[in-house]
């Protein structure tokens, strides 16, 4: 069995539609990074010498390789990623191995067992 690792960032606000989309098209898990910051194409401005950038979360999902586009899909379109500006973004990578996922091979078998 092949994954793949999906990196999303979004406000706290979308982790929540992130992890729910994410499970409805097949992720087994994810864990959730709080406090990154994350920048834009326009510098954010400062205040008084406070930095005003946008508060992020990392949301980080291993999953099957044939369930990858669909799950990266459905976390694009709950978190709004095309359609909202500055709302986050998310990619893939391909995983060489990982070990600890004997319980998700077990779920993931009867998901995807042919197409392995």
């Amino acid at each position: 069995m092949r994954f793949k690792l999906l990196i999303a960032l979004t406000d706290d606000a979308k982790v929540d539609a992130v992890l729910e989309a994410a499970r409805a098209a097949g992720a087994t898990g994810a864990t959730v990074i709080t406090g990154a910051r994350g920048e834009g194409l326009k510098p954010e401005k400062t205040f008084l010498g406070l930095d005003l950038s946008r508060h992020r979360n990392i949301v980080l999902l291993v999953v099957e390789e044939h369930l990858s586009s669909s799950i990266l899909e459905s976390i694009a379109e709950a978190a709004q990623f095309d359609t909202e500006p500055s709302s986050g973004i998310a990619i893939q990578i391909a995983i060489e191995d990982a070990v600890g996922l004997s319980s998700q091979i077990q779920e993931l078998t009867k998901k995807v067992g042919g197409e392995i």
